[in-house]
Protein backbone atom coordinates (compact mmCIF):
# COMPACT_ATOMS: atom_id res chain seq x y z
CA UNK A 1 0.00 0.00 0.00
CA UNK A 2 3.18 2.35 0.45
CA UNK A 3 3.93 1.86 -3.27
CA UNK A 4 0.60 3.12 -4.09
CA UNK A 5 0.18 5.75 -1.90
CA UNK A 6 3.54 7.30 -2.53
CA UNK A 7 2.50 7.24 -6.48
CA UNK A 8 -0.03 10.57 -5.44
CA UNK A 9 0.29 13.58 -7.91
CA UNK A 10 0.47 17.44 -7.45
CA UNK A 11 -3.21 18.50 -7.53
CA UNK A 12 -4.46 15.04 -7.01
CA UNK A 13 -6.98 13.52 -4.35
CA UNK A 14 -6.71 9.78 -3.19
CA UNK A 15 -9.28 7.98 -1.63
CA UNK A 16 -8.22 4.36 -0.14
CA UNK A 17 -11.23 2.09 1.10
CA UNK A 18 -11.11 -1.31 2.93
CA UNK A 19 -12.79 -3.14 5.42
CA UNK A 20 -10.32 -4.42 8.25
CA UNK A 21 -12.76 -7.03 9.00
CA UNK A 22 -12.61 -8.88 5.78
CA UNK A 23 -8.68 -8.75 5.76
CA UNK A 24 -8.04 -12.75 4.01
CA UNK A 25 -3.97 -12.81 5.07
CA UNK A 26 -2.91 -15.62 7.47
CA UNK A 27 -2.49 -14.19 10.91
CA UNK A 28 1.38 -14.19 11.00
CA UNK A 29 0.92 -11.36 8.27
CA UNK A 30 0.47 -7.36 9.07
CA UNK A 31 -2.57 -6.03 6.94
CA UNK A 32 -0.99 -2.97 5.27
CA UNK A 33 -4.64 -1.50 5.53
CA UNK A 34 -4.16 -1.18 9.35
CA UNK A 35 -0.70 -0.63 9.11
CA UNK A 36 -1.28 2.76 6.87
CA UNK A 37 -4.13 3.46 9.01
CA UNK A 38 -1.39 3.67 12.20
CA UNK A 39 0.84 4.95 10.46
CA UNK A 40 -1.03 7.82 8.85
CA UNK A 41 -3.84 8.94 10.84
CA UNK A 42 -1.91 11.59 11.91
CA UNK A 43 -0.56 13.23 9.71
CA UNK A 44 -1.99 16.49 8.22
CA UNK A 45 -3.77 16.68 5.26
CA UNK A 46 -4.76 12.99 5.78
CA UNK A 47 -8.62 12.02 6.63
CA UNK A 48 -9.21 8.21 8.28
CA UNK A 49 -12.79 7.34 8.40
CA UNK A 50 -13.79 4.39 10.46
CA UNK A 51 -17.70 3.10 10.18
CA UNK A 52 -18.91 0.90 12.82
CA UNK A 53 -22.06 -0.83 13.03
CA UNK A 54 -24.45 1.62 13.35
CA UNK A 55 -23.32 2.64 9.91
CA UNK A 56 -24.77 -0.70 8.01
CA UNK A 57 -27.27 0.87 5.68
CA UNK A 58 -28.40 -2.52 4.57
CA UNK A 59 -31.01 -5.08 5.38
CA UNK A 60 -31.39 -4.69 9.23
CA UNK A 61 -30.80 -8.24 9.22
CA UNK A 62 -26.62 -7.45 8.06
CA UNK A 63 -26.12 -6.17 11.58
CA UNK A 64 -27.26 -8.86 13.67
CA UNK A 65 -25.23 -11.03 10.79
CA UNK A 66 -21.86 -9.28 11.53
CA UNK A 67 -22.41 -8.24 15.00
CA UNK A 68 -22.59 -12.73 15.26
CA UNK A 69 -19.10 -13.31 13.51
CA UNK A 70 -17.73 -10.81 15.99
CA UNK A 71 -18.77 -12.51 18.75
CA UNK A 72 -17.54 -16.09 17.07
CA UNK A 73 -14.26 -14.09 16.94
CA UNK A 74 -14.27 -13.22 20.24
CA UNK A 75 -15.09 -16.70 21.52
CA UNK A 76 -18.53 -15.84 22.22
CA UNK A 77 -21.57 -18.12 22.09
CA UNK A 78 -23.28 -17.37 19.22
Amino acid sequence: IKMFLTRLGMSAKMIVTGDITQIDLPRSQQSGLIHAMRVLKKIKGIGVIEFGKKDIVRHKLVQRIVEAYEKDEQGEEV
